[in-house]
């Protein structure tokens, strides 16, 4: 943003996406302060793949150039805890949808998360990143572009991997980028 508004500007933005996908993670490694979080033990088959699983959000701040503090908001991934998602997205500027692309189908989480959001992204932007391509290398970027092209929808698509800083800055970047510029 070339100009930060007046007084204390905050951007809220928000993580959604499937289960495993590094919600949690990529708040954790960009946040400035400690980040809360509401983890829980599964009580689910998301046992198998994980020890703990936010069950309301996570929280945490990122300060830009210019003292725009970011407020990032993570939701569950769990289906059983989406309204959530509606709660969370309220006064948000945007969404990042994380995938985990080692999930037995990558690309119907894609549309799920999008028709789950679809009346906050009328009007709102989105990125997706595309994480654990280290252990799923299909479907490819360029599969995501054309899930979101069938659509009519035309955001950027990014690897990430939630553990990096530089990889969670990029998707952050971008999704100001598409406020900014969109």
């Amino acid at each position: 943003m070339s100009q930060p508004p007046k007084g204390n500007p905050q951007i809220k933005l928000v993580f959604t996406g499937s289960v495993g996908a590094g919600k949690t993670t990529a708040i954790s490694v960009i946040s400035e302060v400690p980040p809360i979080m509401t983890e829980a033990r599964p009580s689910d088959d998301v046992a198998f793949r994980k020890n703990s699983t936010t069950v309301a959000m996570d929280y945490g701040e990122l300060t830009l150039e210019g003292g725009i503090k970011l407020n990032l908001y993570g939701t569950p991934g769990q289906r059983r805890f989406d309204f959530m998602c509606h709660i969370l997205t309220k006064g948000a500027l945007g969404l990042i949808v994380l995938i985990n692309n080692a999930h037995p189908t990558p690309l119907d989480e894609l549309d799920y998360y999008l028709n789950l959001n679809a009346d906050f992204l009328k009007d709102r932007p989105a990125v997706i990143g595309v994480t654990h391509l280290d252990e799923a290398a299909t479907p490819g970027i360029e599969e995501y572009y054309q899930c979101l092209a069938e659509r009519g929808e035309y955001w950027p698509v990014l690897k990430a991997d939630a553990r990096s800083r530089d990889d969670v800055t990029i998707l952050v970047n971008a999704l100001l980028s598409v406020l900014e510029f969109g």
